[in-house]
């Protein structure tokens, strides 16, 4: 009994010494589990992982509710998780990566590096019965458009490939040059449309400039100089225990989500799977995003290593929208595939202006708020899920800030 409280007093002087240094009140960060147990008992979410990180220091990675209710199995902080479009920022690192390298820019027209884009048409008009007149864009589409979201591609596969997203059949570079084939929707650079399309062709560039698949040069550039050891493209059937399900609401309660899901069946854990979906692909956990999120905030360094160039980091995380509506939450604009908070109205979450991140479909958030040199992630597995867990985990992570 007496070693135990021992123990006890040296881990809890362990927490308030790692709040000092991160410059957080410890009181206001233990308002954030009860907080998300409440919407747990709820019924509003199965569960959540979340952290919070701060001059390098992380205080904590706190874990409520379930990773698998039916079978009982609590979330952990090593729960991992189906990110879905937080994927998308990894890809834009990517390609900013290869333009250090001087292997790519990001004026490049996409033609340039994917030949079956030349020739690419555009929707001129649509006609009552289905059909549409197609001609010739002012342009083509360039890396800048795709990263940006205003190249005019799709946000679906077409038609004839729609189940892509469930069944994952079709390799990058053959989903990518039936992509190539498809007519824009609009103008280049003239419109904001979010566009999964863009972000999986971006994937394929990186293929093709790096000589590496898509998911390798993620592993080899990215995770394994950050010692990023769960995130994967294709997770590894030793990892499928600690997969958080999908859960839905429903009139009754929650249920884990069907096979409509993309990627499917999440207890499926995409078997058979060979699209590696840069869009929405990455399974990976708090800790390990937060390592990729901390090496941006140090300006591209991480371990000693430089793995982006801090220049490209700075045009990626910075407004590059213009005037144009764009970006999910209110009064946000977009980088480079970043969103980013670039009106004082964005700070309603206490979140910086400059901040940048980005979000997921089953729910997930994760940011980086460069003026308060502090890091945030927000882990859930939900679908149609509403925003209050999340914009709460922002605002009392951020009301912990005490220097």
């Amino acid at each position: 009994m007496f070693r135990n409280s021992i123990l006890l007093a040296a881990l809890a002087l362990t927490a308030l010494t790692a709040a000092e240094k991160s410059g957080l009140d410890p009181a206001a960060l233990a308002r954030i589990p009860k907080r998300m147990q409440e919407l747990v008992d709820q019924g509003q979410l199965a569960g959540a992982v979340t952290l919070v990180q701060r001059n390098g220091v992380a205080t904590g990675i706190e874990a409520v509710g379930w990773a698998d209710i039916e079978a009982k199995k609590p979330m952990r902080a090593d729960t991992i998780f189906q990110i879905m479009s937080m994927t998308k920022p990894f890809v834009g690192t990517s390609i900013i990566m290869l333009a250090d390298e001087g292997k790519l820019s990001i004026s490049d027209p996409v033609e340039k590096h994917l030949p079956e884009f030349r020739g690419q048409m555009l929707i001129a008009a649509r006609n009552a019965d289905g059909s549409v007149l197609i001609k010739k864009p002012a342009r083509p589409i360039t890396i800048f458009d795709l990263m940006t979201h205003t190249s005019g591609m799709s946000y679906l596969p077409p038609a004839g490939i729609a189940e892509l997203n469930q069944r994952m059949h079709y390799k990058l570079a053959d989903a990518t040059l039936l992509y190539s084939q498809m007519p824009l929707e609009f103008e280049p650079g003239s419109k904001w449309q979010y566009s999964n399309l863009g972000i999986a062709i971006l994937g394929r560039i990186i293929e093709v400039r790096s000589g590496l698949a898509f998911e390798k040069f993620l592993e080899t550039r990215i995770f394994a100089p950050l010692g990023m050891k769960d995130s994967h493209i294709f997770l590894p059937a030793e990892k499928h225990a600690r997969l958080a399900a999908i859960y839905r609401k429903t009139a009754t309660g929650l249920e884990k989500a069907g096979p409509s899901m993309l990627g499917g069946d999440s207890m499926n854990y995409r078997k058979g799977a060979v699209y590696s979906a840069p869009e929405w692909g990455l399974y990976t956990t708090a800790a390990d995003l937060a390592a990729f999120y901390q090496m941006l905030l140090n300006g591209g360094v991480a371990n000693g290593k430089r793995i982006v160039s801090k220049a490209g980091i700075d045009t990626m995380t910075r407004k590059q929208t213009g005037d144009l509506r764009s970006g999910h939450m209110p009064h946000t604009a977009f980088g480079l595939t970043w969103e980013v908070i670039d009106d004082p109205r964005g700070e309603l979450a206490y979140l910086s202006t400059g901040t940048y991140g980005h979000g997921g479909a089953f729910g997930t958030h994760g940011w980086v708020d460069r003026k308060k040199n502090m890091v945030g992630v927000y882990l859930v597995q939900m679908t149609a899920v509403d925003a209050t867990g999340k914009y709460a985990f922002m605002q009392m992570a951020n009301a912990a800030v005490v220097d």
